[in-house]
């Protein structure tokens, strides 16, 4: 009826120290993309499509962090690490929905930008308020139903033997490790899912900046293209970091290479990436450091 997550009890002379710095980064992706959430509600001049997604983004971000980061301080602190099946299926539901959400919203945001620069005149028609709610909600919910149906197929395998797993929140890879039996049709049914969810989006997104990028081309030197890839390349950033991590921990072959790769991977898209996007775009954007510049006393 229960699991336990290992987490980092294999270094136990560093809990204290991990639990001072996932502490930090935790308050630093809340106060970053909290402020973030803040500034386009705010300011005047933030209140277009692009900044109306990227605000809906750091929201999910937040969601998406305190699906494991939370519970993980807290194991770090009682150093037990159990967690019940209903809780376990629970937390690997929400974090697969919001993982979707994120890739869906990605696709958005660059869909945003490829209207906006590559046909700029129809943009306020074209991604005018109701269709930008419509991309989001689509986003929040559009993997919704799959998720909570693959949620329920993991969990409904045979697991016997260790009921340890080794890793800091309940996922698919380290699951899938303790069930018995014959696994793949439930490891193809991963793979489809990681190619629905992390593949199909990954090429909209390339397409959309293919065609961006020809467009800025065709643009006479120094007539605005210096702000129209600016305007992308946080964006590209942040994709390339969530997607690079993403694909390497549910579309990488299956292999016998050290779980804590595994488990440093996964550190990486589900708390480091958050952590860094309120700085990507802050640092690389003109019209959010300046906003922010009002704030600051």
């Amino acid at each position: 009826m229960d699991f336990v997550l290992l987490g980092f009890t294999d270094i136990p002379q560093f809990q204290w120290f991990l639990f001072g710095i996932f502490l930090v980064i935790y308050a630093i992706i809340l106060l970053g993309n909290g402020t973030i959430i803040l500034i386009t509600r705010v300011d005047a001049t933030l209140q277009t499509p692009m900044y109306f997604f990227l605000s809906n983004f750091s929201f999910l971000e937040i969601c998406y962090v305190s699906i494991t980061l939370p519970r993980m301080l807290m194991d770090l602190c009682t150093q037990k690490g159990t967690i019940s099946f209903l809780t376990c299926a629970t937390q690997m539901c929400f974090f697969l929905m919001l993982g979707a959400a994120e890739c869906f919203l990605l696709a958005v945001m660059a869909y945003d930008r490829c209207v906006a620069i590559c046909d700029p005149l129809h943009y306020p028609l074209v991604m005018c308020p109701e269709v930008c709610v419509g991309l989001v909600v689509a986003s929040w919910i559009g993997g919704v139903p799959v998720q909570i149906g693959q949620t329920c197929q993991i969990f409904s395998l045979p697991f016997c033997g260790s009921n340890t797993i080794n890793h800091f929140f309940c996922d698919i890879p380290p699951l899938l490790k303790l069930a018995c039996g014959d696994i793949f049709v439930n490891e193809m049914v991963v793979y489809i899912f990681g190619i629905m969810f992390v593949t199909v989006p990954f090429l909209l997104i390339l397409g959309f900046y293919i065609r961006i990028i020809s467009a800025i081309l065709k643009l006479p030197a120094n007539t605005g293209r210096t702000k129209a890839f600016s305007t992308c390349s946080s964006h590209i950033t942040v994709v390339l970091l969530f997607y690079g991590s993403a694909t390497v921990t549910y579309l990488k072959p299956k292999s016998n290479q050290h779980e804590g790769i595994d488990k440093l991977i996964s550190l990486f898209y589900t708390i480091l990436t958050p952590m860094f996007n309120p700085i990507i775009y802050s640092l690389r954007n003109k019209d959010v450091r300046k906003a922010m510049r009002k704030f600051l006393p």
